[in-house]
C-alpha cells in the first residue's frame, strides 16, 4: 500500500506480480484439514495485479481444486492461465483454469499491457488437470491473435517459469517475430534462485528467489503510453531501461523501501491481516513443540556425508530407525531410499516445532515397497538413481519425469543450465553462486550471512549486503539398511539373500525402471504401502518426538 502511495505519488506505477507455488511448505497450508483451509482467506487480502498457478497447486487433485473454486475468484479478472487446464465438475468439460491473458491501461501513465500467465511444460500434475505445453500453446489461434496487437506498449510475460528456459525462449521469439519493437518483461519462477537476464535490447526476465524470502522489483523506463481516459498519449523515450533489485523480505526492508518507521508503518490493514495470520496459527497449534534439536542440520550448507549434514542424519538414525518398527513385515532386512529433494529446509538448533515439520519436509508422499527384491539387484539400485544413465532418458520419455526432479530446486537450477555459465562451474565445484547464499563481494564489511547474487547485470542486485556462506552438492537419493542382519566377527555387514526395497513414493517410476534395468522385472502393481498412513513428514516427526521430545513448552 506505501509502495502504492509512493507510485501515486511521482506519477509511476507499480503492478504485483504472484508467480506461483502458494502451497506446501509451511504449517499455515499444510496443517490444516483439508488444506489451505486458512490461507485462500489471508491470500485474498492482498490486491495482486497479476498471479498464475505454480506446479505445487497440481499436484494434489484437492489444491487444483482450490485454485479453481477459490483462489481464481479471488483475483477474478487478475488470475491468468495461458496453458493450463481444469475438469469442471458443473460442466463435465476440461476448460481453462483462468481467462489466457488480459489487456489492461496502468493507472497514471496509461501504459498498455498485454498479459500472459504460464507454467512451465510440467508433467506431475494430478489428472484433473492439463499442462499444454508452450509448444503446443504459442499454435494455437487466440495466442497467434493476441500477440498480434498493434495497441500494445509492454508485453508482460508472468510464469513459474525460468527465466532461463526453452519455453521462455520460445514464447520471446515467437512473440518477436510478429513484434519486433515492442517491450517485452518476463517474471519467472520454479528454481527458487534470484536471477536477471536479457533477451533483446528490449527483453528483460527476472526471478525472486524461494520460499517468499526475496521480493523481486524489476523497473522499466522509456515505456511509449498509448494513453488513457483523461491521460495525454506520451512518445518513447530515447530508450527502454531494465533494471532489478532483489529485496530481503524483512521489516528493515520494508521500512526503508516505504520511507516509514516503525510506528508510522503500520495500517489498520495490515494489523488485521496480522491478527488473522496469528489467529490460524494458533488454531493449528504451529508452535507446539515437538522437540529440540541439539545442532544444526544443512541440506546444502554442509558436505555429504557428514554429521552436520540432514541426509546423514537421515540415514544413519530417522530411517532405519522409524521403518524398522513398521509391522508390514516383521523385521524383515530391508534398504531404504529417498531422494533428497524431499527435504525443503535446513533444521536449526533448538526448537522443532508443528510448523517446522513442514517447512523442513512438507510433502505428503508416504513410502512404498516391493517384496523379496534380491539383494544383489536391491543393492545396486542407488548407485543407478544418482547417475545419468539410461534409465533417466527411458523415464523421461515415458513419463515426461526429469531426473532434476529428484534434487532441491536450487540444485537442479545448475544442473539444468539455469545459473550463468561461470557460476554454474562454481557450483558443480561445491560453493554456488546463487544457490542460495553465497559469495559475498565486500567480506571486510561485518555482515549478516545470505544470498549474494551475481546475474547477467553484475553484481549489484542484491538490496542488502551479506556475507558467504558455501553450497555443497548432495546426490539424487540417499540410502538406508534397515533390520539388516548383525556384522560378523570381521565387522562386515552381513548381506541378505532378499530385501524388501522401500522407497519414497514420489520416486517410484524411477525405482521400478532402476530395477528393470538391472534385469529384475515389476510393476505398480507389485508394490505395495509401508506403513500406510504415514507420511515421510509423519516419520521425521514421530523420530524428534522420541528422541529430541522435552517435557517443557521451551528449549533450554
Amino acid at each position: 500500500m506505501h509502495m502504492r502511495d509512493r507510485a501515486d505519488a511521482d506519477g509511476s506505477d507499480l503492478l504485483l506480480v504472484d508467480t506461483g507455488d502458494r502451497v506446501e511448505g509451511n504449517g499455515l497450508y499444510d496443517a490444516s484439514e483439508p488444506k489451505g483451509l486458512y490461507t485462500s482467506d489471508i491470500f485474498k487480502e492482498q490486491d495482486i495485479d497479476v498471479i498464475c498457478s505454480g506446479n505445487h497447486e497440481l499436484y494434489k487433485q484437492n489444491s487444483s481444486k482450490n485454485e479453481f473454486h477459490r483462489t481464481v475468484p479471488d483475483f477474478k479478472g487478475n488470475y491468468l492461465a495461458s496453458n493450463l487446464d481444469i475438469y469442471n465438475p458443473e460442466t463435465e468439460k476440461f476448460e481453462p483454469l483462468a481467462p489466457r491473458f488480459k489487456k489492461f491501461i496502468t493507472k497514471n501513465q496509461g501504459i498498455r499491457i498485454l498479459a500472459f500467465g504460464f507454467l512451465y511444460d510440467f508433467a506431475g500434475n494430478a489428472n484433473n488437470t492439463v499442462v499444454r505445453t508452450i509448444k503446443e500453446t504459442i499454435r494455437e489461434d487466440w495466442f497467434q491473435e493476441a500477440i498480434r496487437d498493434r495497441d500494445v506498449d509492454l508485453f508482460l510475460i508472468i510464469g513459474h517459469v525460468p527465466v532461463r528456459s526453452p519455453e521462455y525462449t520460445l514464447l520471446f521469439k515467437t512473440i518477436r517475430a510478429v513484434q519486433w519493437d515492442v517491450p517485452i518483461a518476463f517474471l519467472g519462477g520454479h528454481t527458487h534462485i534470484r536471477d536477471y537476464t536479457t533477451y533483446d535490447r528490449k527483453a528483460a526476465a527476472l526471478e525472486s528467489g524461494r520460499y517468499m524470502e526475496t521480493i523481486g522489483f524489476m523497473s522499466i523506463d522509456g515505456l511509449s503510453t498509448g494513453g488513457s481516459s483523461g491521460i495525454a498519449p506520451a512518445p518513447a523515450k530515447k530508450g527502454i531501461t531494465f533494471a532489478r533489485r532483489y529485496v530481503d523480505n524483512n521489516l528493515f526492508s520494508m521500512y526503508h523501501h516505504s520511507r516509514k518507521n516503525e510506528s508510522t508503518f503500520p495500517t489498520e490493514h495490515g494489523r488485521n491481516v496480522s491478527a488473522l495470520i496469528a489467529s490460524s496459527r494458533k488454531n493449528l497449534e504451529l508452535d507446539k513443540l515437538h522437540g529440540c534439536a541439539p545442532r544444526n542440520l544443512w541440506v546444502n550448507r554442509a558436505p555429504y556425508p557428514s554429521d552436520a549434514s540432514i541426509f546423514t542424519w537421515l540415514e544413519k538414525h530417522v530411517l532405519p530407525e522409524q521403518l524398522s518398527s513398521s509391522a508390514e513385515r516383521d523385521g524383515r532386512p530391508a534398504l531404504a531410499i529417498t531422494n533428497t529433494g524431499a527435504m525443503r529446509f535446513d533444521i536449526f538448533k533448538g526448537a522443532f516445532t508443528k510448523d517446522s515439520t513442514f517447512l523442513v519436509c512438507p510433502f505428503t508422499s508416504g513410502f512404498r515397497y516391493v517384496k523379496d527384491v534380491p539383494y544383489g539387484a536391491a543393492s545396486k539400485v542407488l548407485s543407478i538413481l544418482n547417475n545419468e544413465g539410461p534409465i533417466m532418458q527411458e523415464v523421461e520419455e515415458k513419463h515426461g519425469l526429469q531426473s532434476w526432479m529428484l534434487v532441491s530446486p536450487e540444485q537442479s537450477a545448475a544442473r539444468r543450465g539455469s545459473v550463468p555459465t561461470d557460476d554454474k562451474e562454481r557450483l558443480v565445484r561445491g560453493a554456488g553462486q546463487q544457490v542460495p547464499l553465497s559469495e559475498s563481494r565486500g567480506e571486510k564489511l561485518d555482515l549478516i550471512p545470505g544470498y549474494t547474487t551475481h546475474d547477467d547485470a553484475g553484481d549489484d542486485g542484491d538490496d542488502t549486503l551479506h556475507s558467504k556462506i558455501a553450497f555443497y552438492n548432495v546426490p539424487n537419493c540417499i540410502q538406508a539398511p534397515v533390520n539388516f542382519p548383525r556384522k560378523n566377527a570381521a565387522g562386515v555387514l552381513q548381506e541378505p539373500e532378499t530385501v524388501d526395497l522401500i522407497y519414497n513414493e514420489f520416486i517410484q517410476v524411477w525405482v521400478l525402471q532402476a530395477l528393470k534395468y538391472l534385469g529384475e522385472e515389476y510393476s505398480s502393481d507389485d508394490t505395495e504401502a509401508y506403513m500406510e498412513g504415514k507420511t515421510f513428514t509423519d516419520v521425521i516427526t514421530d523420530w524428534v518426538s522420541e528422541n529430541w521430545g522435552t517435557d517443557g513448552e521451551v528449549c533450554p
